[in-house]
């Protein structure tokens, strides 16, 4: 099967990089890869860019380039925003999360916990959203954080983070959110937010490159020490390529984001109207309140991992929740948490589109899909309730 003839609908796993990104990162690996720590001409051209990529990704979203802390990505992110700031102000030992984080979020909460940390982790409701007045309420005088999610990036249920800010504000509680899904695609209420957590491989840039957005004013304490890189918060010689690579993928989804962003709202709806007449599915999630590239679904009677696999066979990639965990038979804690009947919980298919999705690859899931879901109810023990 050639790559041509491949539909791919796993967007939120990962994308393709841009070939507007790949043409800014090429020279970084040839002829100007000098370290950026280095004093010669080749290391002040390796300074000179990480600056400037700094520069532009922080005037694209308001704030001061000295607020951009460059990361691996996300994971080191979100567990530098938690670890990093419970280092810094060993006072506080609360902190609230939900129930529907990624796991880079809840486990370093739990790793908190492991340490006498108290934690609320709040639950959702069944579209996915938490309710602000429950924010309210477990805020506490010795509350380290609040860490809240913009968009979920399983089920796609956007959270009310400027509402969430707003009442961190007026206790003074710093507020993190990760905003890996929704960068690049929504506005964020940046003077709301503390700390942001971004990756770039979720928007046509490369993997192994991410950053945090750390508002000043707030301490952190390094997690990875060294060599004082990334002004004493992050150690380790900087990913020149990658960092350019981020601010290139930053400016193209810019530049294209009105326009792909109404083109996947538009897939989007077309997936719900196509796939509610399947019997004994149900969508998971906000039908609106949703990032608007993800679709989320449970199908009776069905094992999400071989629908994923037998739309495979049919050339369309797509997946059954988050990549990080897929390869566990564990159901999705995020589908656990807004009330999924564990039996629908173990067949679920999200799917991700991204800025190369085209119109035919939708119709073509809409095509195989139901016929697939048909030919795996033949061969379930179970019936479809209708």
């Amino acid at each position: 099967m050639t790559m041509q003839t491949y539909t791919y609908l796993d967007n939120s796993a990962t994308t393709p990089v841009a070939e507007a990104v790949l043409d800014a990162m090429l020279p970084y690996f040839t002829h100007r890869y000098g370290n950026a720590s280095s004093l010669h001409q080749q290391g002040r051209e390796a300074h000179k860019a990480l600056e400037e990529a700094r520069t532009e990704i922080a005037a694209g979203l308001g704030v001061s380039p000295a607020e951009i802390l460059f990361t691996s990505g996300a994971t080191e992110a979100d567990n530098l925003a938690i670890l990093g700031l419970a280092a810094a102000d060993p006072s506080k030992r609360h902190i609230i999360t939900t129930a529907i984080e990624h796991h880079a979020v809840l486990h370093s909460v739990e790793a908190l916990a492991a340490r006498g940390y108290e934690t609320t982790v709040l639950d959702v409701d069944p579209s996915g959203r938490v309710d602000p007045e429950q924010v309210r309420a477990a805020l506490r005088d010795d509350t380290l954080l609040v860490s809240v999610m913009a968009g979920n990036n399983e089920i796609g249920t956007l959270q009310p983070i400027e509402a969430i800010g707003d009442l961190c504000r007026e206790r003074e509680v710093p507020f993190h959110t990760d905003a890996v899904q929704a960068y690049g695609k929504l506005n964020l209420p940046m003077d709301r937010i503390d700390l942001m957590s971004v990756s770039a491989h979720k928007l046509h840039g490369p993997k192994g490159i991410g950053f945090l957005f750390v508002r000043k004013g707030v301490s952190l304490s390094p997690i990875l020490h060294g060599g004082g890189h990334e002004r004493g918060r992050r150690s380790g010689t900087e990913n020149v390529a990658g960092i350019v690579g981020l601010a290139a993928a930053a400016r193209v989804a810019s530049t294209e984001r009105e326009e792909v962003v109404a083109r996947m709202r538009g897939f989007r709806k077309r997936l719900m109207g196509a796939i509610a007449e399947i019997p004994g599915s149900r969508l998971n999630g906000h039908a609106t309140e949703s990032l608007p590239h993800i679709a989320n679904f449970s199908f009776e009677a069905i094992e999400g991992e071989s629908l994923v696999m037998k739309l495979d066979e049919h050339g369309i990639a797509a997946s059954t929740g988050s990549a990080c965990s897929s390869p566990t038979l564990e159901p999705s804690h995020v589908l656990v948490a807004i009330g999924v009947p564990l039996s629908m919980a173990h067949g679920s298919l999200r799917i991700s589109t991204g800025r190369q999705t085209t119109e035919a690859e939708i119709d073509r899931l809409i095509e195989v899909l139901p016929r697939v879901v048909e030919e795996l109810r033949s061969f379930s023990p179970f019936k479809v309730s209708r």
